[in-house]
């Protein structure tokens, strides 16, 4: 067993009820006062972390209790705690949401708490309501045993009296309320097509995070809030995938930026050595690495500039000559024939898979995923199980030829189907891997 460093888990009822503007806000409070604070998101999320290490200085981490068993959430929740004083945990959707699954394995946020033993801060959005406001905290409290709701923050509060209305009805059920954020429009962050656009593209970030930070800091009490931390013990785990390699070239820039950061995390305590470089500015693969990995990103908003990548291209089809080359999401879309952006413009891609894909037309695929490895790969023996998740709107022109990478099956029933394209060294799919399966 491994102790888990205290900690709080910002959740809400619902999505949109203000859970990033606390975390964020959190974040960037507590290190201005000195605190050592550290992130995490629950379930699936690239984006999140991001801004949670702008915000705080230090690595954030995915904890996913669907994907992941419960062993692994308390190794990386250990992990991404080391020299923090807490750690501030940004729920997804509303508290409970999550799939049907076993105990403990939804994917909701409740199970990510009761795992680590972390207290929930629950944020609500109080607009329109006042005493009303008491009966949903109160359904939070009592819905799961497993839990504890330390406290609440109101959020969109419209006058001192109905801060004081809501209050009053909060803290009669012994749950003390430490905040309370009026109605601003001014801390909001920008968004794009599949969400909010990365902390790495987002102009004047520091202050955009400092006005956020003043604001959470200046309408809730985060001396209190900080007093609200636990932890619990958990499990020591294992790496979530093994390394496809020794030494491994990853694509990263503002095309490929959709890699989880507890897989890099484990391919270097595995052993691994991670070389980085970008397609965008026409680099190839390192020729003394023995794998390469495209992650995921927004491909479909660099098609020009990725088909012209003469430098790149050439050396990634030398590389997949003799090793291994996966690609996820956007990077399996760069790895196929052709790329369709969303004005319907056609771009070449590395051809070293026969997919075609589109941007133009576009349907939402979303959820988890589980995946069995039909031949060997990088990722594993074949019939290696994996967990993880599809979220694009990209379609498929033309499947192509190649034979099949892995059959996927959702997690409401769905016939399990064979799914993304394996030819040679090369292999590619929309799914995203978060945790091999033990």
């Amino acid at each position: 067993m491994t102790g888990v460093v205290p900690g709080l888990v910002i959740a809400a009822p619902r999505s949109g009820s203000g859970k990033t503007t606390l975390t964020l806000g959190l974040l960037r409070a507590f290190r201005r006062a000195g605190v050592a604070a550290g992130g995490a998101k629950c379930g699936p999320d690239y984006i999140d972390p991001a801004f949670h290490f702008a915000a705080s200085g230090r690595p954030s981490v995915n904890l996913d209790s669907w994907a992941m068993p419960p062993a692994m959430l308390g190794q990386l929740a250990s992990e991404v705690g080391i020299g923090c004083d807490l750690i501030i945990c940004e729920a997804l959707m509303g508290l409970f949401d999550g799939v049907p699954a076993p105990a403990g394995r939804s994917g909701s946020s409740a199970d990510v708490a009761a795992a680590l033993g972390w207290p929930v801060l629950l944020v609500l959005d109080v607009s329109g309501q006042s005493q009303s406001a008491a009966a949903v905290v109160k359904g939070c409290a009592t819905y799961d045993p497993r839990i504890t709701i330390a406290g609440v923050v109101l959020n969109r509060i419209g006058s001192l009296r109905h801060v004081r209305l809501a209050t009053e009805a909060i803290e009669a059920l012994g749950i003390p309320v430490v905040g309370a954020l009026p109605r601003s429009d001014g801390i909001a962050l920008p968004e794009r097509h599949l969400g909010l656009v990365q902390a790495s593209e987002t102009s004047d970030l520091e202050v955009r995070l400092d006005r956020i930070g003043a604001f959470v800091a200046e309408h809730t009490r985060i001396d209190a809030i900080r007093a609200l931390a636990a932890g619990g013990q958990a499990a020591a785990g294992t790496v979530a995938l093994r390394p496809p390699g020794q030494r491994i070239a990853v694509a990263r820039d503002a095309a490929f930026s959709f890699l989880y950061p507890h897989l890099l995390q484990g391919w270097r305590g595995a052993g691994a050595e991670i070389r980085f470089f970008s397609p965008l500015a026409d680099e190839g693969p390192d020729d003394d690495c023995d794998a390469c990995w495209l992650p995921g990103g927004y491909p479909e908003l660099h098609a020009a500039r990725l088909g012209a990548s003469q430098r790149f291209l050439r050396d990634i089809r030398y590389f997949s000559g003799t090793r291994a080359v996966h690609g996820e999401c956007g990077g399996y879309m760069v790895l196929g024939t052709s790329l369709t952006d969303a004005s319907g413009t056609v771009y070449p891609m590395a051809g070293l898979l026969g997919v075609s894909t589109s941007f133009a037309r576009r349907k939402l695929h979303l959820g988890y995923r589980s995946a069995r490895l039909i031949e060997d790969g990088c990722l594993g023996p074949a019939g290696t199980r994996l967990r993880g998740h599809e979220f694009h709107y990209a379609s498929v022109e033309a499947p192509g030829d190649d034979a099949s990478f892995a059959v996927v099956s959702d997690v409401h029933g769905s016939d399990a189907v064979a799914a993304g394209s394996r030819r040679g060294l090369v292999s590619g799919s929309f799914f995203h891997v978060i945790a091999a399966e033990p």
